[in-house]
């Protein structure tokens, strides 16, 4: 198939055909799959027309990998799965079995290397936080993403390893506002914020930025040419109008003398009630439900806890099949703000100009 298809090719740019990589029972039953389901938390079966069967052991990942770790899961895959795995979106790794005697033990195997591997991560639970780069690598980011992952799955652990929620729960984490991650549209979403412009140092500014290009990257216009006289000599830098940045960071990207990260003003909001499925209802955007949270390297206590409660809450008082966004509109955003312990503060109002189509224009509240 692939060969049929780049034998005219002339150039070996672009990614190979994913076709080649495919394990030999899903190239035999491409498209022919009658169904699938969850046999237990973490462990799926998927049965093909002809009579085929694909057991897939999901376990949780994590988005910074060592090589050793890599070799070990590749080793884990030779041993048990004829060299095929995949990984989610959301960083979970899937062991392909096409052999059923090989299932238990590859469980037994993947369960005696400790928490290293942990099987779950499906239906009705908590999988995987998809997140962005964090302090590992990003040069704009408000709270650090690993970091904050660890900490809150440590403390959902339970709720990845079973099914016993009312449905899934999809948790994200973006560390800043340019949301490389996907905490738009997620039961609950974990956003660094930055609250203060970026800092300017003039001494150096000159030196090291085109002035041009600063100016030229921010989206509100709010950065202008000037002239500051330091120790009895005229340089160029820039001022920045605070009331109309928008906290992006886009013109440290381009000028490293204008750092945006500051301890008391970055931090972490909470958004809730998002989803991208189509079931039962369209899907939603997520909505603020706590403003700021201070950063608390290296374990986010007060992050973690406010997690924690949002999702016990949600699990004590959900219907079967209902998202954290549907229970908080069955329920009410009153009576969920103070199941959850959130206080109502004038940053929940939205203030964009053109936020009437988001608000409630209703006098039916649910107390």
């Amino acid at each position: 198939m692939a060969e049929q298809k780049y034998q005219d090719r002339i150039t070996d740019i672009g990614p190979p055909d994913y076709h080649e990589f495919l394990p030999p029972v899903i190239k035999d039953n491409y498209g022919k799959w009658k169904y699938h389901e969850i046999l237990e938390p973490g462990v799926l079966v998927h049965v093909a027309e002809s009579g085929d069967e694909l057991y897939t052991v999901r376990v949780g990942g994590t988005r910074a990998m060592s090589i050793e770790h890599i070799r070990e899961i590749c080793d884990i895959a030779d041993k048990y799965c004829g060299g095929h795995l995949r990984f989610t979106t959301r960083n979970n790794i899937e062991f392909l079995v096409s052999d059923k005697a090989k299932l238990e033990p590859l469980k037994k195997d993947l369960m005696s290397r400790g928490n290293k591997f942990p099987i779950g991560g499906t239906g009705a639970g908590v999988t995987n936080i998809v997140h962005t780069q964090g302090w590992l690598h990003c040069h704009t980011p408000a709270i650090d993403a690993s970091g904050v992952v660890k900490a809150v799955m440590d403390e959902l652990f339970e709720y990845f390893t079973s099914m016993k929620l009312p449905a899934q729960v999809r948790i994200s984490l973006a560390c800043c506002l340019n949301m490389c991650g996907a905490v738009h549209c997620s039961d609950i979403s974990i956003l660094g914020i930055h609250r203060k412009p970026p800092l300017v140092e003039d001494h150096r500014l000159d030196a090291v930025c085109e002035v041009p290009l600063a100016i030229a990257a921010c989206p509100t216009a709010a950065i202008k040419p000037a002239k500051k006289t330091i120790e009895g000599k005229e340089v160029k830098t820039v001022v920045v109008n605070e009331e109309r940045c928008m906290f992006c960071g886009n013109c440290y990207t381009m000028c490293s003398a204008m750092p945006l990260a500051d301890f008391e003003g970055d931090g972490v909001a909470l958004w809730v009630g998002g989803k991208v499925s189509n079931s039962r209802c369209a899907p939603k955007f997520s909505k603020l439900a706590v403003p700021f949270i201070p950063n608390e390297p290296p374990r986010w206590p007060s992050t973690v806890k406010a997690i924690k409660k949002i999702v016990e809450a949600y699990a004590k008082g959900a219907h079967k099949y209902e998202r954290i966004g549907e229970w908080i509109e069955r329920i009410g955003w009153e009576r969920f703000f103070d199941q959850a312990g959130i206080t109502f503060t004038h940053q929940h109002i939205d203030d964009y100009r053109l936020a009437m189509t988001t608000w409630r224009t209703t006098t039916q509240f649910k107390w």
